[in-house]
């Protein structure tokens, strides 16, 4: 089996982070001759030929939001800013188009590791956007730290960005693995389960959990393999193998459309497109991808 970070999206990074725990002075201009820029309009990010590093100058009369400082990337600074969705209308020439995120991992419009540095861009402006109130008393909070803390000048509260944690699962069944099809999926696409971590609960048990709900199917062991950042809007998927302990399938219609058992053969016919039902997998850049390719290598 190939490494994951082979073909998974957003796992590589050369992206120096900038922290909480720097002083305001680390913080470099905006405007360092040297500067790097990640600008987002709405949800559509500037690429100039085949790169989303921008000078800070193409920020120069918009309307941007936040701008924040990410760390520092071969020896440069980075920053990214938020501007409006309408602003995207300036950056359309023979040279500069906008595309949103998944569009540009999907269509491979940037390097591998420079991927990795938007997906921190991408939550770090989503989580400033949605974090503008302290939690504590409600006051108006300010960034701090480049942007990686906001504080409440009322309650003196800090804030830090946050990851939600997410497992996504390969239940297997002797030489079959379980796969199901949410209501939102493109047509005709299975993938593997997946669901959020609760307060207080192990990765172990949100994987049982989560496969119950949604199927009745029991799980016993599990097996952790892969992870990866997922930042729509800020996420962190973690990769699993699952051993279930029964078989017959009860599908929760609110969660899925379709869960079925899924032999070998079946898994790869969908990852190479010649399932005869037209039955397709995830993208490879996805985890469930990965996980479904490790399925059919007999690594699960």
């Amino acid at each position: 089996m190939t490494d994951p970070r082979d073909t998974l999206g957003f796992v590589l990074n050369r992206l120096d982070r900038h922290s909480a725990e720097q002083p305001e002075a680390a913080v470099p201009a905006f405007d360092a001759p040297d500067a790097h820029l990640v600008l987002i309009c709405g949800d559509r990010i500037v690429l100039r030929g085949g790169s989303a590093l921008v000078a800070p100058a193409d920020a120069a009369g918009l309307d941007t939001a936040m701008r924040i400082f990410l760390g520092h990337r071969d020896g440069r600074p980075v920053f990214a800013a938020a501007a409006p969705a309408a602003s995207a209308e300036r950056f359309a020439d023979d040279r500069t188009r906008t595309l949103d995120l998944r569009s540009i991992a999907t269509e491979s419009a940037v390097e591998a590791d420079e991927l990795g540095l938007l997906a921190v861009a991408k939550s770090m402006l989503d989580w400033h956007a949605r974090h503008g109130f302290c939690a504590n008393c409600g006051t108006a909070t300010l960034a701090k730290a480049g942007g990686f803390r906001r504080e409440c000048p009322s309650c003196a509260a800090h804030h830090f960005p946050r990851v939600d944690p997410v497992v996504i699962m390969l239940v297997r069944r002797g030489e079959t693995c379980l796969l199901g099809r949410g209501p939102h999926f493109r047509p005709h696409m299975f993938s593997c389960l997946a669901g959020f971590l609760e307060p207080g609960e192990t990765i172990e048990d949100a994987v049982r959990r989560e496969v119950f709900e949604e199927t009745r199917i029991r799980v016993g062991a599990v097996t952790y393999r892969t992870s990866q950042p997922w930042p729509f809007p800020s996420s962190l998927m973690l990769g699993c193998a699952a051993e279930a302990l029964d078989g017959t399938i009860v599908a929760d219609p609110s969660e899925l459309e379709d869960a079925r058992w899924f032999t070998r053969s079946d898994v790869a016919a969908m990852l190479a497109g010649t399932h005869p039902e037209g039955i397709q997998a995830p993208p490879p850049m996805a985890i469930a991808n990965y996980l479904m390719r490790a399925f059919v290598a007999g690594e699960t």
